[in-house]
């Protein structure tokens, strides 16, 4: 006999969780949609007017007047069972527990007025051993879309039973009053470690949700032993992982996507002692300038249905996209699941890196094109996260200007750096792992003189550093910075190897090396009495 399917509206009810929205302190009054699929999102948030399809089928969502994150508008609470672990500051604000008492039942009580709410119960961290379970609710179906794009789904099966570790409630039409909540505008982002609770409001711009999770794993994971890191991972066929870390601009996402590799993921990882993981089952790429030629994968995305895109601009007639238009946005972004790229490890999981590779956009035109680490010095760079802005990229900048964002990722650490980075050495050495120094950015002068290093010739040098060709080529000695460099690298000319030779004039690469040394000096002046003596000598010499 064959078996009678359930009537339609009873079929998502299986995907609630038993014990409801209890813990979450929800009383809704309106309807609840637990764990939505794609189409059932995208059918509401076009009904509740929330953005449009375009051309191809992805939906089109605009954040305006938040088309980035908001920094400043993020706070942790401080109480006394977490006040000792985190790195207070300009990172992480302390946030008055009983303000924060204040907002949260003035979000609850707004969440409970909605005419719809939507669930959805998801996990952070591929490996089970250390993932982190993650309950958001939203009034928006778009927003219910772009965490079910950007993180890993349960299996059907345990959602009835699924018990959040963290909660993360979301009201982006909803403002706090500076005066009684005690926040520095009508946006928050607030982390309540202790209590297990996110508050997310006054902000449409979704990489909010993502990067509030971010922050979390930073917290939970080096307390359970488990490095942390913003960076890219892939695979090759032998087996062998490779993390990539870089700031915006240095080419993370370009490098790791590599079509001889698997890409394991773009953006966030935990490394433990049975190697390295996904945080994520999604990407959240820039695709200003977006183009099929230049990034196929990422462009094949874009035209994809279940894919969201924040703040593009559609060609009117058409529909189409047009990736160059930044009339709202240079950040615009797309959120996609990760199986919509070809080349993914599905596992979200890879063995032990056998290279690492920190990524820089030296726009001063002083560091060389690639170099290979001692242990010292890759904690050394690691703790200094440089990279450098170019003239014309911001108000006001008119030449080039050293950026130190340390581990690559200080806006999302919790513990001090200095935690992240000896974990580092340690799995490192542990696990012997080289470490490469690779510089995407300028050669032959600084930006505006020189030229930026060749794609192919950057590819080369990666591909042929993950291989081991580099292992046993004679080097040369940068006279400041104490890198080793290689004389050569299969595929690319010998020319550009030295960067002090690539210069018309020796004497103001001298000055001009002498000049970013200085900028390193002084900004690892903060590191100096957290690190072991070989650590601080690893860097550059004055």
């Amino acid at each position: 006999m064959a078996t009678r399917m359930k009537p339609r509206a009873e079929r998502p009810a299986a995907r609630a969780a038993a014990q409801g929205l209890e813990p979450q302190g929800l009383e809704p009054r309106g309807e609840v949609h637990w764990n939505s699929i794609p189409p059932e999102l995208v059918q509401a948030a076009i009904r509740r007017g929330e953005g449009e399809l375009a051309d191809m089928g992805p939906f089109v969502a605009v954040t305006s007047p938040h088309t980035g994150r908001s920094p400043n508008d993020k706070f942790v609470v401080k109480e006394p069972s977490t006040e000792q672990d985190v790195w207070w500051g300009k990172v992480n604000v302390a946030f008055d527990a009983a303000k924060f008492d204040l907002l949260l039942a003035d979000v609850q009580r707004y969440l409970d007025e909605q005419t719809e709410l939507f669930v959805q119960d998801l996990y952070a961290g591929a490996d089970s051993a250390h993932r982190v379970r993650v309950r958001f609710v939203t009034p928006t179906a778009w927003h219910s879309l772009f965490v079910r794009n950007m993180f890993i789904r349960p299996d059907p099966i345990d959602l009835p039973t699924f018990a959040a570790d963290f909660s993360v409630l979301h009201a982006p039409e909803f403002h706090a009053d500076p005066a009684k909540h005690g926040t520095r505008t009508g946006t928050f982002i607030i982390l309540n470690l202790a209590r297990r609770i996110i508050l997310i409001g006054g902000t449409r711009y979704a990489g909010e949700l993502k990067k509030a999770i971010f922050t979390v794993m930073n917290y939970l994971l080096p307390k359970r032993g488990v490095l942390s890191m913003h960076c890219s991972a892939n695979v090759g066929a032998a087996g062998d992982t490779a993390l990539f870390f870089g700031l915006s601009g240095t080419g993370k996402t370009t490098l790791s996507a590599d079509p001889e590799r698997w890409l394991i993921g773009d953006d966030e990882h935990g490394w433990s002692s049975d190697g390295v993981f996904n945080f994520e089952g999604g990407c959240y790429a820039k695709v200003i300038n977006l183009s099929e030629d230049g990034e196929p994968d990422i462009y094949r995305t874009t035209q994809m249905f279940g894919t969201i895109l924040e703040n593009v601009v559609l060609e009117p007639h058409t529909r189409r996209v047009d990736f160059v238009n930044q009339s709202i946005t240079e950040n615009t972004r797309a959120s996609y699941p990760l199986h919509y790229i070809r080349n993914i490890v599905p596992t979200g999981r890879g063995d032990h890196p056998r290279n690492v590779v920190f990524l820089t956009a030296d726009a001063f035109g002083v560091l060389p094109p690639i170099a290979r680490l001692t242990p010292e010095q890759a904690r050394y760079y690691f703790l200094s996260g440089y990279t450098a802005k170019v003239a014309g990229t911001e108000r006001g900048v008119k030449e080039p200007q050293a950026t130190f964002s340390s581990c690559f990722g200080a806006v999302f650490l919790v513990w001090h750096p200095s935690v992240y980075s000896r974990m580092l050495g340690e799995l490192l050495t542990t696990h012997n792992s080289r470490v490469w120094l690779v510089n995407t950015g300028w050669t032959g002068g600084p930006y505006g003189v020189g030229s930026r290093m060749k794609l192919a010739y950057t590819r080369a040098m990666v591909r042929a550093a993950l291989a081991g060709e580099l292992d046993h080529v004679p080097t040369m000695r940068h006279s400041v910075f104490g890198l080793d460099i290689p004389k050569s690298v299969p595929g690319v000319s010998s020319d550009v190897m030295d960067p002090r030779a690539t210069w018309a004039d020796p004497a103001a690469y001298d000055a001009q090396a002498r000049k970013l040394a200085e900028m390193f000096v002084k900004n690892f002046e903060q590191f100096a009495d957290h690190v072991d003596p070989a650590v601080r000598q690893a860097g550059p010499k004055i």
